[in-house]
C-alpha cells in the first residue's frame, strides 16, 4: 500500500481562464487540491491500493471532500479530525503570455495547528510499503514540519520506503521570524533527505532547496541546458547517499499554454541515467503541450506515475519507469484540476508512442 500525508485544501478556480477579478462575485468552480493528496488520487486511478493520511476539521465542506477521494478509491480511514479550518487556495490558469498565479488562505488548517504527538502513526503505517511526502508540508509551520519528519522516522523504524517531491514553495516558508524562506527551507529538508530513497524534483527545486544549480540554464527564460541535470542528480546522491534514484523534472515554458516536457531519472544502484521523452534516434525530445487545459498538478501526477511504475510488473528497466511517469504527467495537462483522470492504459498508450489524440471508439 502507497501512503500519503499532507495538506489537501478546497481549490477555487474561475471558469475556463478567466481572472477573479472578472469572476467576482459571481460563480467559480470548487474542487480539491494539494500535493500528496494529488499523487494518491493519481496512484488510485491507475490501479494502487492507497492510503491519505492529514488532519482536518469536522463540518460539510470536509465531508465532500472526504468522499471525493474515497470515490477514487483512495483509504481515508486514518485522517486526523481536529479543530482548525480546511485549507483553500485560490488559482488563475494563465494564457499565452500571461502565468498562472496561486493565491494561498491556509493558516490555522487543522493540518497546520496537529502536533506529531496527535497522530498514531502506527496505525497510520499498517499494511504501507512506501511513503510519499514533499516540501510543501513542512512550509506550512512548525508543527505541521515537526509531524512530518517524525512521521518519516517511524516509517523508517519498520522498513518503509519514502519519496520526496521538494517542490519547494517560496510563498509558504514563513513560519519562523528570524529566517527566510530559502534558509528555512534548506534547514528543514536536510533533516528530511537523509531517511529518503527516492528523491524528486522540477528544474527549479535542486536550487532553491539544496543550493545545486545546474550549469547553463535560465527557468525564468525557459532555457534548460538538460545534460546538465545529470549532474544536479549526481551532486544530489553524493550529499545523501541513502538516495537510490533522483527524479527530475523538466519543463521549458514558451508561453503558458505552450510548454515543452520531459524528464530524467537517475538509478543509483544500475549507474544509469535516462532521459523521457526519446525520438527515433533516441535522443531526448520533449513532449510539445501546445494547448495547456490546467498545469498545476503536473508534477504530482509525474511523481505517481513513477511510484505505479517502479512497482509494476508491466514495466522492466530504468527507461520504460520514466517513460511512463513522463506520459502520465504530460496527459495531466489535459485535466482541469489538481486530480489526474488519467488510466494506467492511456499512460501505457502514450508511453508507446500514441500521441494523435484521435478519437477512441
Amino acid at each position: 500500500m502507497f501512503l500519503g500525508f499532507g495538506e489537501v485544501m478546497m481549490r477555487i478556480a474561475p471558469a475556463d481562464k478567466l481572472r477573479l477579478r472578472q469572476v467576482l462575485p459571481g460563480r467559480v468552480e470548487i474542487t480539491w487540491g494539494g500535493g500528496e493528496a494529488n499523487v494518491c488520487a493519481s496512484l488510485a486511478m491507475l490501479g494502487n491500493e492507497v492510503r491519505y493520511a492529514t488532519a482536518l476539521p469536522e463540518n460539510a465542506l470536509v465531508d465532500s471532500l472526504v468522499a471525493s477521494l474515497r470515490g477514487l478509491g483512495v483509504d481515508t480511514s486514518e485522517i486526523l479530525v481536529r479543530p482548525g479550518r480546511l485549507g483553500v487556495y485560490y488559482v488563475e490558469c494563465g494564457a499565452n503570455q500571461r502565468g498562472s498565479t496561486v493565491l494561498y488562505d491556509r493558516e490555522h488548517s487543522s493540518v497546520s495547528l496537529a502536533a506529531a504527538a496527535e497522530y498514531d502513526f502506527a496505525s497510520i503505517l499498517e499494511g504501507v510499503h512506501w511513503l510519499h511526502v514533499s516540501g510543501i508540508t513542512p512550509a506550512i509551520s512548525g508543527e505541521a514540519c515537526e509531524a512530518n519528519l517524525a512521521l518519516l522516522h517511524a516509517a523508517r523504524t519498520v522498513g518503509v520506503k519514502i519519496s520526496c517531491d521538494l517542490n519547494y514553495r517560496g510563498k509558504l516558508w514563513k513560519w519562523h521570524a528570524e529566517k527566510n524562506g530559502k534558509e528555512l527551507a534548506r534547514e528543514c529538508m536536510a533533516e528530511v533527505l537523509p531517511l529518503v530513497d527516492l528523491v524528486i524534483g522540477n528544474e527549479e527545486d535542486a536550487a532553491d532547496v539544496l543550493d545545486i544549480h545546474p550549469v547553463g540554464t535560465d527557468v525564468a527564460v525557459g532555457e534548460l541546458n538538460i545534460a546538465g541535470y545529470e549532474n544536479v542528480a549526481r551532486q544530489i546522491v553524493q550529499r545523501y547517499d541513502n538516495v537510490s534514484r533522483v527524479a527530475i523534472t523538466l519543463r521549458e515554458s514558451i508561453t503558458a499554454d505552450h510548454n515543452n516536457w520531459g524528464a530524467m531519472l537517475l538509478d543509483v544502484a544500475e549507474d544509469q541515467v535516462c532521459f523521457s521523452p526519446l525520438d527515433d534516434k533516441q535522443q531526448y525530445s520533449p513532449f510539445r503541450i501546445g494547448h495547456i487545459v490546467d498545469r498545476v498538478g503536473g508534477g504530482d501526477s509525474f511523481a505517481a506515475g513513477l511510484l505505479h511504475a517502479l512497482h509494476s510488473d508491466k514495466l522492466q528497466g530504468t527507461q520504460q519507469i520514466i517513460d511512463f511517469a513522463v506520459a502520465a504527467s504530460c496527459l495531466k495537462h489535459s485535466i482541469k484540476g489538481d486530480f489526474s483522470y488519467i488510466t494506467e492504459a492511456e499512460v501505457l498508450a502514450l508511453a508507446g508512442g500514441n500521441a494523435s489524440g484521435r478519437v477512441q471508439r
